[in-house]
């Protein structure tokens, strides 16, 4: 099977939310309540072990673009629906104990309900903070790639119900052609500050969900230069035993002395 990923154009999101429905309703997933949370209209807040897809409702205090050149118009309204990343190189994969969380022929990172034990390394080496340990299941939870959808030929439900297409799903060489182009398209219309979210020069080494958005990572919770915990232990590990070097030649000090 080739290898697949999701490109989500913040560019082209009206916020609708179907992306967040159609995920619950396919995985069985259960509702996120519907209190009022005062984060513009957003009720699920932020990716959790209930919510595999999120809406983001962004606004921020720079004009819209330039089809609105010489209209007084202080915000810019953006909508970016979030998803786990299935990075190349998964912290949460390299964390588990278990075996729970496996690599599928489709290029996703796909956790085994049936075999996590529920320990929660997974989820504070994953860097986008994205895996969530349920508390009413005490296992974890994220976005399985709709991994049993792809295996019948179809494809996830998040892009299956996106009416603006802001959500696709494809190849993932053809869809990073396909983001660098769709930037190239908005620098030309004018949208300076449009780029592509692939962090590939990180320790992640590159992400099968990639974004198109307006503006800096930042705004959107993405880490600039996310990291894999374990590239850290090598320095661990030598601080360690220079510790011990040095333990062991103070005793050989004092007892020659």
């Amino acid at each position: 099977m080739p290898i697949s990923a999701f490109l989500t154009d913040a560019s082209v999101c009206i916020g609708c939310k179907a992306c967040e429905v159609a995920c619950k309703e396919w995985n069985h997933i259960p509702d996120d309540g519907f209190e009022w949370s005062g984060q513009s209209y957003d009720n699920t807040h932020a990716l959790g072990a209930a919510t595999w897809r999120h809406v983001l409702f962004l606004e921020e205090k720079q004009p819209m673009g330039p089809q609105l050149a010489g209209i007084d118009e202080p915000f810019r309204w953006q909508f970016l629906s979030d998803v786990c990343k299935h990075c190349e190189n998964a912290g949460c994969l390299e964390a588990c104990p278990t075996g729970a969380i496996v690599r599928t022929e489709v290029g996703s990172v796909y956790v085994q309900p049936d075999v996590c034990n529920g320990c929660g390394y997974c989820v504070v080496s994953c860097p986008f903070g994205v895996v969530d340990k349920s508390h009413e299941v005490g296992t974890a939870f994220k976005c399985t790639f709709c991994y049993d959808r792809q295996r019948d030929g179809l494809m996830p439900a998040c892009a299956k119900a996106c009416p603006t297409q802001s959500i696709r799903f494809g190849e993932l060489e053809e869809l990073r052609q396909q983001a660098q182009a769709r930037v190239k398209e908005l620098q030309d219309r004018g949208y300076i500050d449009a780029q592509v979210y692939d962090p590939t020069q990180s320790s992640v080494g590159g992400t099968h969900a990639i974004f198109v958005i307006l503006g800096e990572s930042e705004a959107y919770n993405f880490p600039p230069a996310p990291e894999v915990p374990t590239i850290h232990m090598k320095s661990a590990w030598s601080a360690a035993l220079v510790s011990a070097l040095v333990v062991v030649l103070v005793v050989f000090l004092a007892f020659a002395l």
